[in-house]
């Protein structure tokens, strides 16, 4: 028991400790610095130096960080104004997914020889956009009180969801899929009404009587963000939607700014974590035939994600040319979604290694290029000029 908290205390100290030395050189030459995490999971994991051999349970403590930012998500989005978003960006989502997953597909399958169920599963894999990453670059002010930042969080929301139904079904055969698919609005609307009405008669009650100590405050909405994660996943949603939803019933309290405020150190702790497991899970040496596939499918992605969301959205959602270009440009990568959507395909044998490869060297090389578009183009609270700064 020692020797394992001796490890994770090495583990710890090699990810921060290298983080703040990379961290500082990338601010030192005006990079982002989201992308030190990623190089030093690079450089220090399984693939690299080897200083982190086993990234498993780093890859799950980081996963923590998904699941608080998407509580303080939560926290600022009144659930009329959540439906009302996603009434309009539903078509929006599907055809840009749709477009983005035929895409690669046919590049897979043609261009390099993949077999039809892994252009297939590459293709829907590639084809969502990263909510950690997107959530990451927008200004607090901007995601909760401009357009630009209600349209991005309603079309993320979307792709969450269709992304745990995809999950279902890669993890399910037959009726039984069918069946956990329609079974997924029903579950998500029944596990909202339950969370409503704990908050409302339960919770908020407690924190009115205790809310003179701050320390109260944190710990009882930690508490309620991550079981209702642990419910969520219990009933067969996943901890994220969760965790989203526990936000989103107390987002009707002026309490939630509050919460939101005295969560977000802890959410940067695990973000970093997150960033790093990224990239201590990619092996850089490849044969040069899945390299030619990774930039391929990462170009697509590139090129017509941002494309399709510009167009899409001016013209079925009515937005203005330059709030749809901007939501383009901030949606414009794959997914942590395509990481688990590979790893999980390999594992119940659906595709093959080199797809999986594909997809996560695909995804991989998404975060970094995006990264470099969006702060360099659009504020960012990371932005390496002054300029683009904002939070």
């Amino acid at each position: 028991m020692h020797g394992s908290f001796d490890n994770l205390v090495l583990e710890m100290a090699i990810i921060f400790g290298g983080a703040s030395i990379l961290g500082t050189l990338f601010v030192w030459l005006k990079q982002p610095i989201i992308l030190a995490y990623i190089c030093l999971g690079i450089i220090a994991g399984p693939y690299g130096f080897q200083w982190i051999s086993n990234n498993g349970h780093i890859d799950a403590i980081s996963t923590m960080g998904i699941i608080l930012l998407m509580f303080l998500l939560g926290l600022h989005l009144h659930p009329k104004n959540l439906l009302k978003q996603l009434k309009q960006t539903a078509l929006v989502t599907l055809l840009c997914l749709s477009i983005t997953s035929c895409l690669i597909w046919v590049s897979m399958a043609w261009l390099f020889q993949f077999s039809t169920m892994d252009a297939i599963i590459a293709g829907v894999a590639l084809s969502f956009s990263s909510t950690v990453l997107s959530l990451k670059l927008i200004p607090t002010t901007t995601l909760h009180h401009q357009r630009v930042g209600e349209v991005i969080v309603s079309i993320l929301l979307f792709e969450d969801i269709l992304a745990i139904i995809t999950i279902l079904i890669l993890y399910s055969n037959g009726e039984a899929a069918h069946m956990q698919v329609l079974l997924l609005p029903l579950k998500t609307l029944l596990f909202a009404l339950v969370a409503w009405c704990f908050v409302r008669y339960v919770l908020i009650s407690l924190m009115s009587c205790f809310d003179i100590i701050s320390e109260y405050i944190f710990l009882v909405s930690l508490g309620w963000c991550l079981t209702a994660a642990q419910l969520a996943h219990m009933v067969g949603l996943s901890h994220e939607i969760g965790a989203f939803i526990a936000g989103v019933s107390i987002a009707t309290s002026p309490i939630s700014l509050v919460i939101a405020e005295g969560l977000k150190p802890l959410r940067e702790f695990f973000l970093i974590l997150f960033f790093f497991s990224v990239g201590a899970a990619f092996d850089p040496v490849l044969p040069s035939r899945l390299l030619w596939a990774i930039g391929c499918c990462g170009l697509i992605v590139l090129i017509t994600k941002p494309l399709l969301f510009k167009y899409l959205l001016k013209h079925l959602s009515s937005e203005s040319s330059g709030n749809a270009r901007e939501m383009g440009w901030r949606l414009g990568q794959s997914s942590e979604f395509s990481l688990l959507l590979a790893y999980g395909a390999l594992n119940v044998g659906q595709i093959h290694q080199d797809a999986a490869l594909v997809i996560e060297g695909a995804a991989i090389l998404t975060f970094i290029i995006s990264t470099y578009l969006v702060v360099f183009r659009l504020p960012t609270p990371i932005s390496p000029t002054k300029a683009l700064r904002s939070d």
